[in-house]
């Protein structure tokens, strides 16, 4: 049966050793490597590609948000220009209710005026018939003959 065994600081230390030298000689060996440059060059040009993707897409996002900008002014332009049409159209009516209240008004005081003009006439005419009255009453008691009476 196998024997576990703790390792000891030494043998860690080796180990560790062994592991630095081991990744070095991976890197040497990597740096070395023929296809290296062509590596660099491909991932240059993966770098490029993608640098000019990026671009084209800034340059396209800032087009779409000039047009978004430009749209957008033009939809406030036309908001501002139909509110200005609502006030002139708004003012309008009212001066045109104001007139034709103005023009009500005075209709109303004209048919006043005649009204009162009418009830005074009745009321003169009333009191033009009592007095009227009163004077043919008087002249009839004149007329009767007070002394056949008595």
């Amino acid at each position: 049966m196998a024997v576990f065994r703790i390792p000891n600081a030494k043998d860690r230390l080796d180990a560790a050793a062994a592991a630095k030298k081991a990744l070095i000689d991976k890197f040497k060996a990597a740096v070395t490597d023929p296809k290296l440059d062509e590596k660099l060059a491909e991932r240059a040009a993966i770098a490029k590609a993608r640098a000019e993707r990026e671009a084209a897409k800034e340059a396209a996002r800032k087009q779409r948000e000039a047009e978004l900008a430009a749209e957008a002014a033009r939809q406030a332009e036309l908001e501002r220009l139909r509110k200005a049409e609502e006030d002139r159209l708004a003012s309008e009516r009212a001066a045109e209710e104001t007139r034709i209240m103005i023009e009500l008004q005075a209709e109303e005081a004209r048919k006043l005026e005649e009204l009162k003009v009418q009830q005074k006439a009745a009321r003169d005419a009333r009191y033009a018939a009592r007095k009227e009255a009163k004077k043919e009453r008087k002249q009839q008691l004149k007329d009767i003959d007070w002394g056949a009476r008595r």
